[in-house]
Parts: C-alpha cells; structure tokens; sequence
C-alpha cells in the first residue's frame, strides 16, 4: 500500500472512530420529554432537532446568518454530554461545568485526523460566548425545542424542577439576541401558559 493510500485509511478509521464514539450521545438522557412521549429525550435527537429548527427558522434571525455555520455548531455544541451528561439548562451554567464540558469536547473531537480538533473546538468556543450572528442564532434555536416540550407536554420539566416563570424567561430571552420576533412568539406562549394557571 502507499504511503498516500495508507493516510487516507488511516483518516478514515480516525473518522469511523468518531462517529462510533459520538453514539454515545444517544444514552445521555435530557430533562424534557419529546412531545407525545413519556420516555425522555436523548442528545443525539436534540442534536438533530435543533439543527432543523435552524434550518426552518434561519428566514426569522435578526441579522443575516450562515445556515452552515449555525448547524456545525449546533451538531457539535453537546459533545461534551458523553462524558459529562446533561444538566437542566437551569442549573448547569457555571464556569466549572462548562470547562468540563469543553474537556469533554476536546476529548471526542481529538479522534478526527489533522486539525479537525482546532476548527470545531474555535465553533465550540464562539457557540459559547455567543457574541457572533451565527452563535448568537445557534443560542437562540437551541432553546426553541426544549421549550416547545414544556409547553406541549404539561409543562413537565418546569414543573418537576420547580422552575418559576421568571427564571424561565430571563433564562430564555437570549433568544431576542437572535431573532426578536421569534421570542416574541415563544414569550408570549409562556407567559399565558403561566397566566392561565397551567404551570
């Protein structure tokens, strides 16, 4: 075999690997129900679903985006779950969890071939300060489903949690920094869900 046909195998395994490692994220179980389910969702179905409510909503983000961009780091975004599992988004935001989520990432990413580790860990990173247009959308729709499961399913995340409206919309109003009319839409969903006495 050539040294050339060697390193293209070679890549390839590396990228077998990974996707045989990233299968993981179908056993980490999340906090909100898919609506209609008892069972709770995993993050390999979240990943999928926030990636096409990008896709469906990217006409709605404030400032222009690129499509291709926001889902490279919405299908990379929970890596760091395998390892670390998932926190409700509630009670999960703190410097401590986030640098062992990043560990985590590092982890999984490291099985790509040459510099792949670089590029997803830099999405990784701008997903996470959420200072660009691209991250500042990918924030935006990583919230939507999450929310649509509460509101179409007995609020039941909120309410095993014991999560009061307030925290709910602080928590959720990052998504005006992507698309103001979106969370217009989504805001006025929970606070009449709150109003009618339903949560």
């Amino acid at each position: 075999m050539s040294q050339d046909k060697f390193l293209v195998h070679k890549k390839i395994e590396d990228v077998l690997n990974f996707i045989v490692e990233v299968e993981k994220l179908k056993d980490v179980h999340r906090k909100t129900r898919p609506v209609g389910l008892e069972r709770y969702e995993n993050s390999a179905e979240h990943s999928w679903h926030v990636c096409l409510s990008a896709l469906m909503l990217k006409d709605f983000a404030d400032d222009p985006v690129d499509i291709d961009r926001v889902i490279k780091m919405l299908l990379i975004h929970d890596l760091g779950e395998i390892d670390v599992g998932d926190t409700i988004i509630y009670q999960s935001e703190t410097k401590q969890a986030k640098e062992k989520e990043a560990r985590g990432v590092r982890r999984v990413l490291s099985l790509l071939p040459d510099n792949s580790v670089d590029e997803y860990m830099a999405l990784w990173y701008e997903f996470e300060e959420g200072e660009s247009d691209d991250a500042k959308f990918a924030k935006a729709i990583d919230r939507v489903p999450p929310l649509l499961h509460n509101l179409h399913g007995d609020f039941h995340s909120w309410r095993t949690h014991n999560i009061p409206k307030q925290k709910v919309l602080e928590l959720n109003g990052r998504i005006a920094k992507g698309s103001v009319a979106l969370w217009q839409v989504i805001s006025e969903k929970i606070k009449q869900a709150f109003s009618d006495g339903k949560v």
